[in-house]
């Protein structure tokens, strides 16, 4: 390939990654997912720590996912032998337990925030005078999503 694909090539890639991840934090940030877990522990002076925290996770999972055949150092560490198998696959399957345990309670703390918005939906329509057709754009939005997975699932796209 010539240097003007391969730059063309990682130009939309990257901008293709940054409109994902801008809009997972616009998500996070318009059901106000963060403050409120700031809130709940008690810990609001720290909210800029969680949001850093939130950006970093996004980004090293990114490039992990990435990358992943660099990130097999797991493999490099049961070549060289210094932990025995057993122990490490006790120890991954430890860290497996807790992050499903994290990644429960996100999931679910995401699902009350956007449940807790959506009853906002109502509010806005009437605000904006949308009075007619609401059932009938809901219901566009839910086969658009469905034949969308269908489509998706069908055609295999990965």
């Amino acid at each position: 390939m010539t240097f003007l694909k391969l730059f063309f090539l990682a130009f939309v890639s990257l901008s293709a990654g940054s409109l994902a991840s801008a809009g997972v934090f616009t998500v996070l940030v318009s059901v106000g997912l963060i403050p409120r877990f700031a809130g709940k522990t008690h810990t609001s002076k720290k909210i800029f720590l969680f949001e850093e925290m939130v950006v970093a996770g996004t980004i090293i999972g990114g490039l992990v996912s990435v990358f992943a055949p660099f990130c097999m150092i797991g493999e490099k560490i049961l070549d060289a032998g210094w932990i025995p198998q057993q122990v490490w696959q006790a120890a991954g399957s430890l860290m497996i337990a807790i992050y499903g345990i994290f990644a429960g309670m996100f999931v679910g703390c995401l699902a009350l925030a956007i449940a807790e918005m959506l009853d906002s939906i109502p509010i806005l329509a009437r605000r904006i005078g949308f009075r007619h057709g609401i059932g009938a754009a809901i219901l566009g939005m839910a086969v658009g999503k469905l034949l969308g997975s269908l489509y998706y699932f069908y055609a295999g796209i990965n």
